[in-house]
């Protein structure tokens, strides 16, 4: 399966799009440059995609940081020796610490090997991850997009890529999840460029520092 390593992927995956989709010229025309957003596979990068879960871009990297300054480098063992006082200290919520406790032990215990299912076929590691407490579909989606750098998948049910969409198509509502599943459709297999697309479009033209935080 291809991915996306180096901003030389996300160019070309752009030119797919354009070509397929003419409505996405101007938006890769006002974008310039697409961020590639990669990260390592592993616990750090979920762990950071968790921390960034329903709060601002702002807040999540002051937690990220604190974390980091206590864990240098934040491995999965680090964060478990720190304990729950320490959690809490760095700005972690209760339903937070605990998805990244449940996250810390299994991944310590060698149960899951999250650099190995970035591997596997997106919809396959999805269901896997997804069956930690603690991790939705968003969470998944994100971390494959960024750690694994899946290229075909598209968080419909991400806030800030509906409106974009809805903003660039000039839509009369923001659409749902699965009107946006098939929108998102015409973008295969290109859907994570697509997506990173959408949301510096969305940055620049509706409102800054939403992009999910890796």
């Amino acid at each position: 399966m291809r991915r996306i390593e180096g901003a030389e992927d996300v160019a070309r995956g752009v030119a797919a799009l354009v070509a397929a989709d003419p409505r996405l010229a101007p938006l890769a025309e006002r974008v310039g440059t697409v961020p590639l957003r990669r990260d390592v596979p592993g616990f750090a990068g979920l762990a950071r995609i968790v921390v960034g879960q329903m709060i601002s871009r702002e807040s999540a990297e002051a937690i990220w940081k604190r974390l980091v300054a206590h864990t240098d480098p934040p491995t999965a063992a680090a964060f478990l020796h720190l304990g729950s006082s320490a959690h809490r200290a760095i700005g972690l919520s209760g339903a937070k610490e605990r998805t990244l406790v449940h996250l810390a032990a299994t991944v310590e215990s060698g149960a899951l090997d999250l650099a190995g299912l970035c591997a596997l076929p997106g919809e396959r590691a999805i269901a896997e991850l997804t069956e930690l407490p603690g991790i939705g579909r968003w969470t998944a989606e994100v971390y494959l997009l960024f750690c694994a750098g899946h290229p075909d998948i598209f968080p419909t049910g991400d806030v800030a890529l509906q409106n974009a969409v809805r903003y660039a198509f000039a839509l009369d509502t923001r659409p749902s999840a699965g009107v946006l599943a098939g929108i998102a459709q015409a973008w295969s297999p290109w859907r994570g460029v697509a997506a990173r697309l959408f949301w510096a479009y969305y940055s620049l033209e509706i409102r800054r520092n939403v992009l999910p935080i890796v």
